[in-house]
């Protein structure tokens, strides 16, 4: 109680009240935890109520996040200089119920991106989306914006990208979205973009790599690279490490790989099961552009998951989704027979507007009960 009085909290309710020995903690994104002193465990569950509880809003003005040498997050009051390991909005947590809906069952088919983030406040988070000037990326930043977010669209066109930034500054003049050049194919251009975005001096909260090319003609970027491998996942992995620290000072941030249901249908190892780097970036004797594309979706993943297990005890959690079956966008143009087939499927597709990113929850690489939008 000593430490509740010390943060201001000691006006608490006898239900929730921990038995003696047990302590209540949270992580970096929001959930609570208890730690039982005695039995040296901690566990989710609240040990009278057994409910799962979350933190509800930003921290009060004046105060400030860091975390110590060992890991452990702590909480400075900058107006009354002082600093304490209990968070101050313990006095305003939220229950998770465990028998909600499941995502699959709150979202349907027609849900739209501005729907998913109904009712959220992004004022303050900045966000990064690649190839955001058409289709998934641009509905993503859009709805982003729209809930208050800083958006910037790392885009090749910039022409293109500026058109897209006046489409949202025309449902709503108020809203912070700006337009940087990023080329995948490009990896200076990965580094410029990551020099430029470091010389705003910003944080960084969501970084969505969501450009992708499809059913290229075999091609060699000037890193000499094959473009699909290079633009899908080798330019994306490179950004991220580039933005990597400023993703940890960021923290809770998140990093969104959209990947897709065909990574299921190749491999990338050798008939002895060892790595096969030559199927990565392969000669042209050797393209299939069907192939190169399942193969870069497969690194998506495989990034996703170990980016996530680096990262996740600094605070940075990492996602890897599948944006839909068959969902009509541009991404067949590069060759009129994917082009034919998608024109003829379109009547059974979702269009963008009707874009439901829990198709992608369904396959996400999950970590922890949320959105993989939510905070």
């Amino acid at each position: 109680m000593a430490a509740l009085r010390y943060s201001g909290l000691d006006d608490t309710d006898s239900e929730d009240e921990l038995p003696p020995c047990w302590e209540q903690r949270t992580t970096k994104d929001g959930w609570v935890y208890y730690a039982n002193h005695t039995e040296e465990k901690t566990q989710w569950e609240h040990p009278k109520t057994g409910k799962r509880k979350r933190i509800a809003g930003d921290l009060p003005y004046g105060w400030e996040q860091e975390t110590d040498e060992n890991g452990q997050v702590f909480f400075v009051d900058h107006i009354n200089k002082r600093t304490t390991y209990l968070d101050p909005r313990l006095a305003f947590t939220v229950d998770e119920n465990p028998t909600r809906p499941t995502t699959r069952q709150r979202y349907d088919a027609s849900t739209t991106a501005m729907e998913i983030l109904q009712g959220r406040d992004f004022t303050g988070k900045v966000v990064v989306v690649t190839g955001a000037n058409s289709g998934i990326g641009f509905e993503t930043a859009k709805s982003f914006a729209l809930h208050g977010a800083h958006v910037i669209l790392a885009c090749r066109n910039m022409t293109r990208a500026n058109e897209a930034v006046s489409r949202i500054l025309g449902e709503w003049r108020k809203a912070k979205v700006e337009a940087m050049t990023l080329d995948l194919a490009l990896l200076r251009s990965v580094q410029h973009f990551a020099q430029a975005f470091k010389a705003k001096n910003v944080s960084l909260h969501v970084l969505v790599c969501n450009a992708a090319a499809f059913a290229l003609p075999w091609s060699l970027t000037k890193d000499g690279l094959e473009t699909t491998f290079q633009v899908n996942h080798l330019g994306h992995f490179f950004l991220v490490q580039l933005l990597q620290d400023v993703l940890c000072c960021s923290a809770p941030a998140r990093v969104v790989v959209v990947s897709s249901e065909s990574h299921r249908f190749t491999d990338i190892n050798d008939s002895s099961g060892k790595l096969d780097f030559s199927r990565l970036s392969p000669s042209k004797s050797d393209y299939w552009a069907m192939l190169a594309y399942n193969r870069s979706k497969l690194c998506n993943i495989l990034f996703s998951n170990e980016l996530h297990r680096r990262l996740s005890p600094r605070g940075v959690t990492s996602n890897a989704v599948h944006p839909g079956n068959m969902m009509y966008s541009s991404i067949h143009r590069n060759w009129w027979v994917y082009t034919l087939l998608f024109t003829l499927a379109r009547p059974f597709t979702k269009s963008m507007f009707w874009h439901d990113w829990t198709q992608g929850w369904k396959r996400t690489q999950a970590h922890g009960k949320k959105s993989i939008l939510e905070f």
